[in-house]
């Protein structure tokens, strides 16, 4: 019996974890070195070993100069939002606080909320429960 079916709850579902989501809004042609800045964080993201990231490019937004892009207007698709989400938990989400700064210091959001994390069965890579770290989730 695994530690997670140890603590499960009533139907199986594992007992979940405290963590931190890490949400950071940027421009589809935001760029970093000339590298999507999106990509960069990700890719950034999985260097520190946080738990995972994934990259979302969004149909419609607008920022902070109100210009609504969307990609239904062939003139304004090329500037859609991509929100970049990232979870782990509260210590290693903030330890990486310090490179959004340096990547986001031409301006960006981001968003900090406290979740719940619940992993189902184990990946190949989490066979002795170490991927991403003590304690992350996977």
């Amino acid at each position: 019996m695994t530690d997670r079916t140890a603590n499960a709850r009533p139907g199986g579902v594992p007992t979940g974890r405290p963590g931190l989501r890490l949400t950071v809004l940027v421009g589809e042609q935001d760029a970093w070195h000339h590298r999507p800045l999106y990509a960069e964080i990700v890719h950034r993201a999985r260097a520190a070993g946080l738990a995972g990231a994934s990259a979302f490019r969004g149909v419609e937004g607008f920022g902070s100069t109100s210009v609504i892009h969307t990609q239904r207007l062939l003139s304004l698709s090329e500037e859609l939002p991509v929100a970049v989400v990232v979870v782990d938990t509260e210590e290693r989400v903030r330890a990486f606080l310090p490179q959004l700064a340096e990547l986001l210091a031409g301006g960006g959001l981001v968003t900090l909320d406290p979740c719940e994390t619940i992993t189902f069965g184990r990946r190949a890579d989490d066979a002795d429960g170490s991927a991403g770290g003590e304690g992350a989730p996977a």
